[in-house]
């Protein structure tokens, strides 16, 4: 299984204020849509509640601590490891956020798209720094306002003899 992030972040590093993104771009919403549609999502409760509804198209799994949590329309699972079992045996899987589950899930990604917003914005959660073994592959310049670009990252392998 390939695990991937999937993040959006501004050059300052911040993915949200006050549990929303503090921007709109609607060609990321069109890129994300189209990347994760057909595959598990894993997201944390803050993250699910803030969308509003389960991502139609995708099984929606929450990570959260809270007991009886049960949302409609996407499973629950309490570990990073539950989850991913909890996504079945799939090609890959999407890490969506928020900021704790993509600190706890970067060292496990093979993959990240990631959106850099080219503007530095106010907020209260950021994305973490990349583990050193990640390189750029592939970057395309966004459209519309606030500038911003499309970067993915996969993870260097070490060759074995």
């Amino acid at each position: 299984m390939t695990v991937t992030v999937i993040a959006a972040m501004a050059e300052n590093r911040v993915i949200g204020k006050e549990g929303a993104m503090p921007w709109h771009l609607p060609d990321d919403l069109a890129r994300f849509k189209a990347i994760t549609m057909g595959h598990p999502v894993i997201m944390g409760r803050k993250t699910f509640e803030a969308i509003g509804r389960p991502l139609p198209g995708r099984l929606n799994i929450v990570l959260t601590r809270q007991e009886g949590y049960a949302p409609a329309g996407a499973a629950v699972a309490r570990t990073l490891a539950e989850a991913l079992a909890l996504a079945g045996p799939v090609g890959e899987v999407f890490i969506c956020g928020g900021g704790q589950v993509y600190r706890e899930a970067l060292p496990l990604a093979d993959r990240i798209h990631l959106t850099v917003i080219h503007h530095a914005f106010g907020g209260d959660t950021t994305f973490p720094e990349l583990p050193a073994d990640f390189e750029e592959t592939s970057r395309e310049e966004g459209k519309g306002e606030p500038s911003h670009s499309f970067v993915t990252f996969e993870r260097r392998r070490e060759l074995t003899p």
